[in-house]
Parts: C-alpha cells; sequence; structure tokens
C-alpha cells in the first residue's frame, strides 16, 4: 500500500512537471552594493528577483570603510557586483580582486557628466591648486536616473529571463525621480537667491548644488577623513557672520564635532542632521533615496529660511 502511494506521489510530481505553467521559483539573484544608496537603487529595479547585500550599511561612512572577511565572502558569492565609481569607493575594487572575485561589476555612475572640485589639500608643492572628481553624483536625481538604467541593464545581463522586469521598474521610477526633482525645484524657488547659503560638515552637495542653485560652505573637503587647517576654520566663521547664515548642518555619517565646535565659535546653531552618503535605519526619515531627497530638501529650506 505505501509503495503504491509513493508511485502515486511521484507520478504526481512529474505529471505537474510537465504542465504548462507549472515552474520552480528561482533562486534571487545575489547582488552586492558598495553602499546604502546603491543597496535601494538595487533593491527597486531587481525587485523580488534580486537578493541585495550592502557593504557599506546606513549611517556608515563609505569615504574611511575598512572592510571586513565577511565582505569578501559577501562578494564572491555574488554574481554582480555595483559600485558608484567617480573614486568613491576605490576599496571595492581592490576587495573583489583580492577575493577572487570572478562576476561582473557595473559601475553606477558610467555616463555621468562629473564635476570637478578643489582638492582637501588645495596646493602642490608648487603652488598649483589640485582638481579632483567629485564622487557625490547621487546628490542630483537627474544622475541616478542614469544609475537606475545602468543597474538594470547589468541585471538584465545576469539574469537575462528578468530583463523586462528590469527595465519597467527602471522606467518607472525614473518617473519618481523626474517627479522628486520638479518638487525639490518648487521649494527652492520660494527663496530668493541670496539666501540660498548653507553650512555643511563635508563638501558632498556639488551636484545638488549645480541642480538647485544653492551655495555650501564646508570645513572639510570631498572626503570625511579630511581635517580642515584652522586658518580654512577661522575664514569660514568670518564668513558665516559677515554673510548672516543660519543654515548650519551636520551629517549623519560625520563626526558631529568639528561642525558643533564651528557653530559655537560663529554663534549659530545646526539643525537636523541631513543624509549624504548613506541612508538612515530602516523606519528612519531617509531609508530611501526617495526618502532621503525629500528630507533634506524639507530641512534645508526651513534652514535658509532664518538666513
Amino acid at each position: 500500500m505505501k509503495r503504491a502511494f509513493c508511485k502515486l506521489l511521484l507520478s504526481g510530481i512529474a505529471s505537474a512537471c510537465l504542465l504548462p505553467g507549472a515552474s520552480f521559483a528561482a533562486e534571487p539573484l545575489p547582488v552586492v552594493a558598495s553602499f546604502s544608496i546603491l543597496g535601494d537603487l538595487v533593491r527597486v529595479v531587481g525587485g523580488e528577483r534580486v537578493s541585495v547585500t550592502t557593504l557599506v550599511g546606513p549611517d556608515e561612512d563609505a569615504h574611511v570603510f575598512e572592510p571586513k572577511p565577511a565582505d569578501a565572502r559577501a562578494i564572491v558569492q555574488s554574481r554582480l557586483l555595483v559600485v558608484n565609481g567617480l573614486g568613491f569607493e576605490p576599496w571595492a575594487q581592490k576587495l573583489a580582486k583580492s577575493a577572487g572575485y570572478k562576476g561582473e561589476t557595473v559601475v553606477a555612475s558610467q555616463g555621468v557628466k562629473s564635476r570637478a572640485m578643489a582638492a582637501e589639500k588645495g596646493h602642490d608643492e608648487k603652488g598649483h591648486q589640485h582638481e579632483e572628481t567629485d564622487p557625490h553624483a547621487w546628490q542630483n536625481p537627474d544622475n541616478v536616473a542614469l544609475y537606475a538604467r545602468n543597474i538594470a541593464a547589468a541585471l538584465a545581463k545576469a539574469d537575462p529571463a528578468g530583463a523586462t522586469l528590469y527595465q519597467a521598474n527602471a522606467s518607472a521610477y525614473v518617473k519618481e525621480l523626474q517627479t522628486l526633482d520638479a518638487w525639490a525645484k518648487a521649494q527652492f524657488a520660494t527663496l530668493p537667491a541670496a539666501r540660498r547659503k548653507v553650512i555643511t560638515s563635508h563638501d558632498a552637495f556639488g551636484y545638488f548644488a549645480a541642480q538647485y542653485q544653492v551655495k555650501f560652505l564646508a570645513p572639510q573637503g570631498v572626503s570625511t577623513d579630511a581635517e580642515p587647517s584652522a586658518k580654512e576654520v577661522a575664514q569660514l566663521i568670518r564668513q558665516i557672520q559677515r554673510e548672516k547664515i543660519r543654515a548650519v548642518f551636520v551629517e549623519n555619517m560625520s563626526n558631529p564635532k568639528l561642525l558643533a565646535q564651528l557653530s559655537k565659535d560663529a554663534g549659530v546653531s545646526a539643525g537636523p542632521a541631513l543624509y549624504v552618503d548613506a541612508l538612515s535605519a530602516a523606519g528612519g526619515p531617509a531609508d530611501s533615496y526617495l526618502k532621503l531627497m525629500r528630507h533634506n530638501v524639507t530641512q534645508l529650506v526651513r534652514g535658509m529660511q532664518a538666513n
């Protein structure tokens, strides 16, 4: 009786496999993203077809990130590595190489018109000012539209069966980005240009500033591991006092001590944290890119209204 039952069960499974609509769910495509904002974009474009591991998590600083053995294992086990590029995370490619990663790597910022900025040290031994590429291209939603399309193309290459879904998700997300951009421009349009001045922790808003015509001043350079000189800080304090700037903000992944001291010396109070190089933790005010931008725009406008 038991043997007959087993034969009947196996026969039923075999028949089900031959049915036109019968299939087994494929395992999600394992993808590694270098930092939390990219991880969010991969999840949006990939949907349920991808499983995303983020190396630099929410509220963490990719500029000073030090990989762990677990990060190397995650890369080796993935089929796609997504990095920002533009010099933002040079450790990512080194980690992939040392781990023996054989999969594909996509540079999400490919095609972005990069911006140049003065390097932290300012001048070389001959007195010439250096320039370096600003890697924070995601601060302009137009650039993130390129990110989404690049990610969709890379996912489609790694998983051709999901190509249509990836392209559809990217297209839908681009429309959300366009809505976000139009909303942000409307918010800043309420402020005269003379009041659009902000002090932030480090110089990460170049693309944002160009898109929305806001002037950002920062005691640190493009990287959070740069230390400004006492002379540079003093110059910034004098500028804050001279131009009567009251919009001062610290970033979620930066050391607040420098800006706190600067605010005290300049006689101004720092506003709520901005989210620049990292998302907030889940459930926080900026746990997705879209929420990050809306949070930052809202806080910046409120701060500049006091200028």
